[in-house]
């Protein structure tokens, strides 16, 4: 498979964006990982102007690798990983995946992820039989019905300085957000425990693939997790000088679901401290059943305030 080619950004920034059912097909195939040898894959970046390749793809596409290594009867129920460098999104990165132990009914994968000779990223993640035991979960927040919340497109990509930054950037992930949005928090102040909730859900129909709606997932919880952090600070990207980066990221799935319907995302940051914000999430669908719950550990970096 050739390298992908940069295109510069003039031609880039006559490109229009891809939404809808366009930008989750284009997801699909980000998602769709070459196998170069056993239990090692290649995947690919978008071509879009960006200094670093998004956290969530590599850890959809390192939980695709994992999955591809597995029965498909076992279906994954957690991963963890860590972010070790910023991806390099003009080549290809490398999965190699490290077969642990298959058990009776767990399965262990430990994957590493490779550009220019060095790791990236590592993911552990655990399979397991589909099985029968104790259920229990805590009530959803109540919240307003998604369709009634305006769109991202409607709630941002406003000013000329938001069309500029978002052309030629696949939009594969419907957005609605509950709360202010980061951009706007900071003329309403910090929020008590940094509450931040959006709906989420694949912008088109996605295959019947169960491994590819949790890789799906995987790479839209790590899209909107850490401005948990912000919405406690009263921070905003708009106004206030911020480097943030994900750190790690663990997420335990817990109950079936499909990724391009409706998903509430709840999440809250408990802690900050030593220049990193700790931030968790759950999963709701539209029916009140909790599905996922995430914890991430971000770098959050303030210079001066405007």
């Amino acid at each position: 498979m050739a390298d992908p080619v940069t295109s510069n950004a003039a031609d880039q920034s006559r490109r229009p964006s891809a939404t809808g059912q366009e930008a989750v097909d284009g997801l699909v195939r980000l998602l769709d990982l070459e196998r170069i040898e056993e239990d090692i894959f290649r995947g690919l970046s978008p071509d879009i102007r960006s200094q670093r390749v998004f956290g969530g793809q590599v850890a959809g596409q390192a939980l695709v690798a994992a999955g591809r290594t597995v029965d498909p009867d076992r279906q994954v129920h957690s991963l963890h990983s860590y972010f070790i460098r910023p991806g390099d999104p003009s080549i290809p990165i490398v999965y190699e995946v490290d077969r642990v132990r298959d058990g009776r009914s767990f399965s262990t994968r430990r994957v590493l992820a490779v550009q220019h000779g060095r790791a990236i990223f590592t993911l552990s993640a655990s399979f397991q039989l589909v099985q029968d035991g104790i259920d229990h979960q805590e009530s959803p927040p109540d919240v307003p019905a998604p369709d009634t919340l305006p769109t991202f497109q409607e709630r941002y990509i406003t000013s000329e300085k938001a069309r500029a930054f978002y052309e030629g950037r696949p939009r594969p992930i419907d957005l609605r957000y509950i709360d202010d949005p980061p951009w706007e928090r900071h003329r309403n102040g910090p929020r008590e425990g940094g509450i931040s909730r959006v709906w989420m859900k694949a912008d088109g129909v996605l295959p019947d693939d169960p491994l590819l709606h949790l890789c799906v997932l995987t790479f839209a919880s790590d899209m909107t997790l850490l401005d948990a952090v912000l919405a406690r600070q009263g921070l905003a990207h708009n106004y206030d000088d911020i480097n943030m980066a994900s750190l790690d990221h663990a997420m335990w799935f817990e109950r079936p679901f499909r990724a391009d319907e409706w998903l509430l995302y709840a999440m809250q940051s408990p802690s900050a401290s030593g220049g990193r914000g700790l931030a968790t999430g759950r999963f709701f669908t539209e029916s009140g059943r909790q599905v996922c719950s995430v914890v991430q550990e971000g770098m959050i970096r303030v210079g001066g305030r405007a």
